[in-house]
């Protein structure tokens, strides 16, 4: 298993407090987040997250705010130099990635190209 604290992909400090507010609510102490990509959506590719108790044995491995980060090398190629972000507004709330290697994306914001 690959653990470089690469900082492939970062977080916020505050998507970061709230992975924990998920990991305490689904009494999943000790995972880390999955962060990565999947072919779909109107534009190619969109976003996943889930909490897992155990990297694969191939996953980068980063953890800020004491955080893990899990990234697969298929999902790496695409979120290299990303930021996972948690935003609070009128018109609801969520994690969002901020992504330097998408050209576009579909008006939900789930759904990019990288090209």
């Amino acid at each position: 298993m690959l653990k470089e604290q690469l900082k492939v992909v970062t977080i916020t400090e505050k998507a970061a407090q709230k992975v924990k507010e998920f990991i305490i609510r689904e009494n999943k102490i000790d995972s880390g987040l999955r962060v990565y990509v999947a072919g779909g959506g109107c534009s190619g590719l969109t976003y996943g997250m889930a909490l897992e108790a155990t990297a694969s044995d191939d996953d980068i491995i980063v953890e800020d705010y004491g955080v893990k980060l899990y990234i697969d090398p298929f999902s790496l190629k695409y979120l290299q130099g990303s930021t996972v972000d948690y935003l609070e507004s009128l018109m609801g709330s969520g994690f969002k990635i901020e992504n330097p290697n998408v050209v576009s994306s579909c008006a939900c914001g789930q759904s990019f190209h990288t090209g």
